[in-house]
């Protein structure tokens, strides 16, 4: 964010796809900056899966940065299981379930922010209701570790090129490319994501 010239400050709510800490491991830290650098004064919504409060807390406590006393602003938890709906100033928020390691509670998410709508797959196998979740959205952000269908809780570019005509959205940009997907950017029918990457509606 600070390389992007992103502030802190814009941000009004983070939303959590599942427990895994490369999707939400920076949550605690962000919270201590907001306080200790920004003076943050006004209030910041933690959304996700049921239990997120009881963990984004517990990751605070364990990172040595306990959220439990009052960090000069109002944090908000929110629980947004599959098939709820959450607003978010201009942006209506519907979670679905997916395909990942139960544990984690994964969760995509479709993004309605005055009629521009972006899906998010989060981490995911590949699952038949997927391409139902994608329909007419403007924007399919959709992982895709893989190259072949190695993991049946990670989506593989076989696989999303096998059910491509499934998909009735507009761009697919494919993210969260492991080792071989990463050396295959740029040479692939998909457009693929970086680091810094910015995106516009």
């Amino acid at each position: 964010m600070s390389e992007l010239g992103i502030d802190r400050d814009e941000i009004d709510a983070i939303v959590v796809s599942h427990f895994h800490a490369d999707h939400f491991g920076g949550i605690p830290l962000f919270v201590l900056a907001a306080r200790y650098m920004d003076a943050r004064r006004r209030p910041l919504l933690i959304a996700g899966p049921r239990h997120v409060e009881r963990r984004v807390r517990a990751l605070a406590a364990a990172l040595g940065h306990p959220m439990e006393d009052d960090p000069g602003f109002e944090v908000v938890f929110r629980e947004l299981p599959p098939g709820q709906e959450l607003e978010v100033g201009p942006a209506l928020i519907e979670s679905f379930e997916t395909r990942h390691q139960l544990e984690s509670h994964p969760h995509g998410y479709r993004i309605d922010c005055g009629g521009q709508v972006l899906v998010y797959s989060g981490d995911t196998g590949w699952f038949p209701e997927l391409p139902r979740h994608t329909d007419g959205a403007d924007l399919f952000i959709c992982e895709c570790t893989q190259h072949r269908a190695d993991l049946g809780f990670h989506l593989s570019l076989e696989e999303l090129s096998a059910h491509r005509g499934e998909f009735d959205c507009g761009r697919i940009v494919l993210t969260h490319l492991g080792n071989e997907m990463s050396d295959l950017r740029g040479r692939v029918e998909f457009e693929t994501a970086d680091d810094g990457l910015q995106l516009k509606l």
